[in-house]
């Protein structure tokens, strides 16, 4: 197949999905496709290259020349509708490279609808957050609790608050226009957890879609040369939390529980700082920014267990896998994306987000029950293999042949209702 992944952004800049993407278009083209990636120029990276036997698209957009319309000049987002310019670059990289399928990962599919039809390759959207339905895609109104769904009294108050009245009213109505349109022309909508395929509305439409889990590489237990900034660490045996470091994250309530821990080995962070990252820390808690992937899989290696006490609807944590693939336990909150991935008792311990009280505990029974820690551990092991690029690749691969079928139409059952295996259980 002839596959054209579509990415707002794209190595050098690096999150969890950026890093997906380059994943799946080598996992792709190591099975004998023929992938490309259409991506944002980033500064100082070519309009074209090749990463291994992927061909890489820098394009531009209108919106991307606008940078006070950004808040962080490295990561200028895509729209929730179409770009003029983004649209007219698509369309040359559609006829440059002749896609069969056009795999899209959130709001950049916008800027593909206009050309879906003429283009005459098949549309599968990857929906990473809950972009389809949130202009904020968190789902949290007013960035503090659960959104009971979107109307247009609560949707504009809330978007002000974070882009202000202006930039809200445009990405709020955009993005309503937009997932109109994408409900009844995209063939093929993944959602990377239950939580998301549920919040984005995809459970009760019917567009077809399938649940299908973020992926680690096949090797991605294999560990590479040891960085420099390995040797700050604390002896080995500590307890990690590894992402950005804001109240969403449930770094507040992590701190708070890890102050209550008795005979507590260090806890190590790990991440991005931000506005509302703490500037106060409970003693032998040690704070590194800014590490590059492969010295964050040797600290999940050295660690005792890891947390994620997240308050916010984590769609799917693939720090989570990583822990897993390192053959460690994960106490993490029972919201979003994270009970799809942890079985509680038998891969890791579940939490009720934002209970400090209830996280301390949790940590503390896997600090005192070594016996308990042990077998979650190698119950993440056997399990993680379902979370490999082995395994998710394939089932990517096949909503790619089912949605080329001649045969396929929309009007049928939505494809999650005769999915074998939905979720990553």
């Amino acid at each position: 197949m002839r596959i054209l992944l579509l990415s707002q952004f794209y190595p050098p800049v690096i999150g969890g999905e950026e890093r997906h993407v380059r994943n799946l278009g080598a996992a792709l083209a190591q099975r004998g496709h023929h992938v490309s990636v259409g991506t944002f120029m980033h500064p100082g990276s070519p309009e074209t290259e090749l990463d291994g036997a992927v061909r890489v698209h820098r394009l531009r957009g209108t919106l991307q020349r606008l940078s006070d319309l950004h808040s962080d000049p490295e990561r200028r987002h895509a729209p929730p509708f179409p770009d003029p310019e983004l649209v007219l670059a698509l369309r040359r990289l559609v006829a440059q490279e002749r896609p069969d399928i056009v795999h899209a990962h959130n709001w950049i599919y916008a800027s593909f609808l206009p050309l879906k039809v003429l283009s005459g390759a098949r549309l599968v959207v990857t929906l990473h957050d809950y972009g389809l339905v949130c202009a904020r895609k968190n789902f949290m109104h007013l960035g503090t609790h659960l959104c009971g769904g979107p109307a247009l009294a609560k949707c504009l108050p809330c978007a002000a608050g974070h882009y202000g009245a202006v930039k809200a009213a445009v990405t709020t109505f955009g993005n309503w226009g937009s997932s109109f349109a994408a409900r009844r022309v995209v063939d093929r909508f993944i959602a990377v957890s239950h939580a998301v395929a549920r919040h984005n509305g995809l459970t009760q439409g019917r567009a077809p879609y399938e649940v299908i889990t973020n992926f680690v590489p096949d090797d991605v237990e294999v560990l590479g040369p040891e960085d420099p900034c390995l040797r700050e660490l604390p002896g080995d045996g500590f307890i990690l939390f590894v992402g950005d470091m804001m109240r969403l994250k449930g770094i507040d309530a992590l701190l708070q529980a890890y102050a209550d821990l008795e005979r507590a080995p260090p806890l190590v962070l790990i991440g991005r700082p931000l506005a509302d990252t703490p500037t106060e820390f409970p003693p032998n808690v040690h704070v590194f920014t800014m590490w590059p992937h492969s010295a964050v899989m040797h600290a999940w290696r050295r660690s005792l267990f890891g947390v994620a006490p997240s308050v916010g609807l984590e769609p799917c944590a693939t720090v989570i896998m990583e822990a897993m693939a390192s053959g460690k336990a994960v106490v993490a909150t029972d919201v979003g994306g994270m009970p799809d991935m942890i079985d509680h008792g038998e891969t890791g311990l579940l939490v009720p987000p934002g209970d400090a009280s209830a996280l301390a505990h949790a940590m503390q029974t896997l600090l005192e029950d070594r016996a308990l820690l042990a077998r979650l551990e190698a119950t993440s092991l056997a399990r993680v293999g379902r979370l490999k690029a082995g395994a998710v690749v394939t089932r990517i691969e096949q909503v790619y042949r089912d949605v080329l079928r001649p045969t396929a139409s929309r009007s049928a059952v939505p494809a999650h209702q005769g999915s074998g295996e939905p979720s990553c259980r």
